[in-house]
């Protein structure tokens, strides 16, 4: 599989984003090195491109800096199993500026008890930030770990709240 990427800097953290000519693939924590994405797609060819990615790089530089509140990018999800696919998805449909837990999202895709395998869906989100794990907190309302670090995901919750 091609995975055409490029780099992305928004207030001064560099990102790498990967797409297919289906949609947008994988978006790497900040500052983190471009063969990140080797953790989720070992397979992948990357071909460096920045046009392909050019919708995905305006609108997540876009969501980042406060001037968009949802994704228009079509998104490609090849990897994980039919309940990491389903969890991804169900991540789009929490609302902006709102947090759930891992009980409630395990709920909400009919596996109320298959946290533990929710949690661990969430944790191998290939499109963060696209696809909002960030909104996925513990059930005592502590923040949890996110692939960015737990101040991106701090930063995110109080940008969806504020905007």
């Amino acid at each position: 599989m091609k995975a055409y990427y490029a780099q992305m800097t928004v207030s001064g953290e560099n990102y790498y984003i990967f797409s297919t000519k289906k949609g947008l693939l994988f978006v790497g924590a900040p500052n983190h090195d471009l063969d990140e994405i080797q953790q989720f797609y070992p397979e992948a060819e990357l071909v460096q491109d920045q046009s392909i990615n050019q919708k995905a790089i305006q609108e997540i530089t876009e969501y980042l800096n406060g001037e968009r509140k949802e994704f228009d990018i079509p998104i490609d999800i090849q990897m994980g199993t039919e309940l990491q696919r389903k969890v991804w998805l169900a991540l789009g449909g929490i609302p902006r500026g709102t947090t759930i837990n891992y009980s409630e999202l395990a709920k909400k895709v009919g596996q109320e008890r298959a946290i533990r395998a929710v949690a661990t869906a969430v944790a191998r989100n290939p499109l963060m930030i696209v696809l909002p794990c960030h909104r996925v907190i513990r059930k005592d309302g502590s923040i949890g770990q996110y692939r960015g670090g737990s101040e991106m995901k701090k930063d995110l919750l109080r940008l969806e709240s504020f905007s």
